[in-house]
């Protein structure tokens, strides 16, 4: 499925934004089974058209609402993706037998996540699986991230951020986020000092996982990231398809998963399974 730009109007079921790490990043838009390069369009006048119809990003059927960034409610009802522990992953109950799907999970959860440090409005702790690296850093708005622990599971990785958090933020404030880069952090010196503070409860995980369960890794560097962003707003207006079905203005840049314009701020992620026309 090849990306391509073109200067007309194109439509279709919005995904969530395709990105590359690039300097900066490269981003795209995903309508229907195409790609819209969205770099290009940078300082350019955009407009998108929200048509009223959304369609689940799982099975397509059309739902009169969106849940959980693009299901319809059975699905979301249904899907272990779509499950709170996928939102708290130190409650993955796979190991119980009570998954809702245990091949997704098998999949999904039962297999290498990193623990990160990543500073997008600021030092924040997070995990992925390790095969969603850089895109999940993108994904955040981070302007660094450094891997710092690897685990064999979801749970493991879940149990160690909560331990974490108690020292570190484990939320990105996205209205920062869009304000401009975080000041720039020592990612190494702020994992030296977090892994110092938490080594007491790290044996203790240790012991309860397997020691083998739990890499703590060295000689890792951290990973800067640059967005597509001519210029920042002072005030963050957000804007959504809800309240405006026609959103337009001047494209100023893009970071996480939001498209800056001169008239407001919107996160496209929110609107996975919305129809949208992008006029460009």
């Amino acid at each position: 499925m090849a990306a391509r730009n073109r200067s007309m109007r194109v439509a279709g079921t919005l995904r969530k934004m395709h990105s590359r790490l690039e300097q900066p990043v490269n981003y795209a838009m995903s309508l229907g089974e195409e790609l819209f390069e969205l770099n290009p369009l940078i300082g350019k006048d955009i407009r998108l058209v929200y048509n009223g119809e959304i369609h689940c990003v799982n099975c397509g059927r059309k739902t009169a609402k969106s849940f959980n960034q693009g299901y319809c409610y059975p699905c979301f009802q249904k899907l272990a993706q779509c499950d709170s522990c996928i939102i708290h992953p130190e409650k993955c109950h796979y190991d119980q037998g009570t998954c809702r799907e245990p091949a997704w999970g098998e999949r999904y959860c039962m297999q290498d996540h990193l623990v990160y440090l990543a500073n997008s409005s600021g030092l924040k702790v997070g995990i992925t699986r390790g095969t969603q690296v850089p895109t999940r850093w993108i994904d955040q708005g981070a302007t660094q991230a450094l891997a710092i622990i690897r685990v064999r599971t979801r749970l493991q990785s879940g149990t160690l951020e909560v331990m974490f958090k108690q020292h570190v933020a484990d939320k990105t404030n996205w209205r920062d986020m869009l304000k401009g880069d975080a000041v720039v952090l020592d990612m190494q010196a702020e994992a030296k000092q977090l892994l110092a503070q938490c080594d007491d409860h790290i044996k203790e995980l240790e012991e309860r996982f397997g020691f083998f369960a739990i890499t703590v890794l060295n000689g890792v560097e951290p990973v800067s990231i640059e967005y597509p962003v001519t210029s920042y707003p002072e005030k963050i207006t957000s804007l959504g398809f809800e309240k405006t079905p026609v959103i337009e203005g001047v494209l100023l840049g893009i970071k996480g998963q939001y498209l800056i314009l001169d008239s407001g701020v919107i996160n496209m992620r929110r609107y996975s399974g919305y129809h949208i026309q992008l006029d460009a």
